[in-house]
This record gives structure tokens, C-alpha cells and sequence, in this order.
């Protein structure tokens, strides 16, 4: 067998398969204890369009001083954010605390993910109505 035949199908195989790979992002939103629900609504509409993409959402809760001392308040917000997605996510990793951050991890829905459209795929038209004249 040819080498230089052998090493073009070979990298030909891995082109293919790279074509077929989807990167899943993990998106994030960056809260605080004291972010108010205006702003929060805000950002629980960036991370349903991000999970109608396709992408992870990543919801983190920063602490500063004595804002530790309450993390339920934190763990209000992010049930609360997690209740407003429930439709297009699933909890891939529940409420935890990281040192100062308490974060939970959303993953989107395997019936909602978009499908990427192929070459071939065209959307249906009508055929065309002739008048009589």
C-alpha cells in the first residue's frame, strides 16, 4: 500500500469526524446576594436563549463579607432561577457551596436542543397556484 495514500485517507477520516463533533459551551452568570429581581430576570433570559443554543449555564452566587453568613438566601435565588428554566434545563449539578461562591449547573433539555440543518435540507415550498385566465 501506498504510505502518502495511507496518511491523505487517514487525515480525510479525521476531517470527517471533526465535522460531526458539537463543542458544548458552559456559559455563566454572575450573581450577587443582593442582585435584585429586575436584573436577575435579565440574566434568566440570557441563560434560556444560551440553553435553546444548545450550551451548559453555569449560575454562580459571589459572596462578600458578611453576606457568608446568610448562603440561604443565595440558595433561595438559585431554586428560584432553576424553577423559571425547569422547561428548557435540567440540573446537571445542584446547589453547592465553592469557598466564597455557591453555584449550580444547568444543562438544556435533550428534546430542546437545536438541530444543526444539513446541506441537503431545504425548507418545504409550496408549489405554485396557476391562475386560469
Amino acid at each position: 500500500m501506498d504510505f502518502g495514500k495511507f496518511i491523505y485517507e487517514k487525515a480525510k477520516k479525521e476531517r470527517e469526524a471533526k465535522k460531526s463533533q458539537t463543542k458544548i459551551e458552559v456559559k455563566e452568570i454572575r450573581l450577587r446576594p443582593k442582585t435584585n429581581e429586575a436584573h436577575r430576570d435579565f440574566k434568566v433570559d440570557d441563560a434560556r436563549r444560551w440553553l435553546g443554543q444548545g450550551h451548559k449555564v453555569r449560575v454562580t452566587v459571589k459572596f462578600r463579607g458578611r453576606e457568608m453568613d446568610y448562603p440561604e438566601i443565595a440558595l433561595e435565588d438559585l431554586k428560584e432561577i432553576v424553577q423559571d428554566l425547569v422547561d428548557v434545563a435540567v440540573v446537571e449539578v445542584p446547589p453547592q457551596m465553592e469557598g466564597r461562591t455557591m453555584l449550580v449547573v444547568l444543562s438544556p433539555n435533550k428534546g430542546s436542543a437545536p438541530k444543526k440543518k444539513e446541506k441537503g435540507d431545504q425548507p418545504e415550498s409550496k408549489p405554485e397556484e396557476k391562475a386560469a385566465s
